[in-house]
């Protein structure tokens, strides 16, 4: 729900300052909340990430556990990225910048940890004697 929402703010003008900067793809100037880059693409990625973590959720326990720990990885993988490319580049084509690196960052791990941690949890569970 939480990209859903990501998404849909980085679309309102006030929530996103420098709307008038927003751009489809690369540098923009627009900021959600005044401290992340978005795009018009950026936006639309947080509106398909939260559309599937939805139907995860709505699918399955394994799948929901699944997009934690595979989307947590995109995430990881994207703060790697972002790390390794300038803020100002032509590569920069979501954008992104250093509170949006810090941010996936955090959200990978967490989603990783939550996977890991519930799947543990449930193998637990399905380990033990029934009562």
């Amino acid at each position: 729900m939480a990209f859903l929402l990501a998404g849909v703010l980085g679309f309102i003008p006030g929530i996103t300052t420098h709307y008038d900067e927003m751009t489809f793809a690369g540098h923009s100037g627009a900021l959600l909340l005044g401290i992340f880059a978005v795009s018009i693409l950026h936006n639309l990625v947080h509106l398909l990430f939260g559309v599937l973590g939805l139907f995860a959720a709505k699918k399955s326990p394994p799948l929901s556990r699944a997009f934690l720990v595979v989307g947590g990885g995109v995430y990881v993988v994207l703060w790697v990225y972002g790390s390794a490319i300038g803020e100002h580049t032509g590569a920069n084509f979501l954008p992104i910048n250093t509170a949006d690196n810090w941010l996936h960052l955090g959200l990978g791990a967490g989603m990783i940890l939550l996977g890991v941690a519930t799947t543990a949890v449930e193998r637990k569970r399905s380990d033990s004697p029934v009562n």
